[in-house]
């Protein structure tokens, strides 16, 4: 060693921001187990103790990457006219919502888990709820109305989200091709048995997520709509 030199050793030169960008970087190619401190540490370059001058542990660390995704969306919706219908304004920002999540199935699990950290969630609740308020519904009715939009936009992006089939990811199987052998599965079940299965087969066989998760939003917006309107006849 040089004279004079130090023998401390440095920590890493990193930031808080950078620290949160690996993280999600990390979360969406491997998902949540892969998210470890020494991955980290490894991505950034540097010792495992240099990521403990930012974060704390790694359930502070997934909530900070939620929080940092959802500001993205906040940006993707901000654009709300105020004088637009309130249900149009929330269909804009589930869809927002839902095609975030859809693609980072990790953030399901995590989203408005802690607003005190998700102070990005926290907004996005708040701008979906004063839309919700335009209604003129009760408080009640109002808090469980955003409770059901986000429980149907964040389940239902969770579940379409999910690793496809292992013959689908290899590529031995076209998507389409998987879903029409389980329509061709149901297809044989007994009539009289699954009935349901049935009716729906045709539908099912071929359909596009997306389009399945718009129908389903529309019927809960029109719930909520009529809820509205009987509210305003009382």
């Amino acid at each position: 060693m040089a004279p004079g030199a130090s023998r401390t050793r440095r920590r890493a030169s990193h930031s808080l921001d950078a620290v949160v960008e690996a993280a999600v970087a990390i979360l969406d190619e491997s998902g949540e187990p892969a998210l470890t401190f020494r991955a980290l540490a490894a991505r950034l370059g540097g010792g495992v103790g240099s990521i403990y001058w930012y974060v704390s542990n790694k359930e502070e660390l997934l909530n900070l990457a939620t929080d940092h995704v959802i500001a993205d969306v906040l940006v993707e919706t901000s654009s709300l006219d105020a004088d637009a219908d309130p249900l149009d304004n929330v269909r804009a920002l589930a869809v927002g919502l839902f095609t975030t999540v859809a693609q980072r199935p990790w953030l399901a699990a995590y989203f408005m888990r802690n607003t005190t950290i998700q102070s990005n969630g926290l907004v996005f609740y708040e701008r979906l709820g004063e839309q919700m308020m335009r209604l003129n519904l009760s408080p009640r009715k109002t808090f469980h109305a955003v409770s059901a939009v986000l429980g149907y936009v964040i389940g239902v992006a969770a579940d379409l989200g999910q690793e496809p089939p292992q013959e689908v990811v290899a590529g031995e199987v076209a998507a389409h091709d998987y879903l029409h052998a389980v329509a061709d599965q149901w297809r044989a079940l007994d009539p009289d048995e699954y009935p349901f299965m049935h009716f729906i087969v045709d539908e099912f066989d071929g359909h596009e997520d997306i389009d399945q998760f718009r129908s389903g939003l529309e019927l809960l917006l029109e719930g909520i709509r009529l809820q509205a309107d009987s509210a305003e006849r009382t």
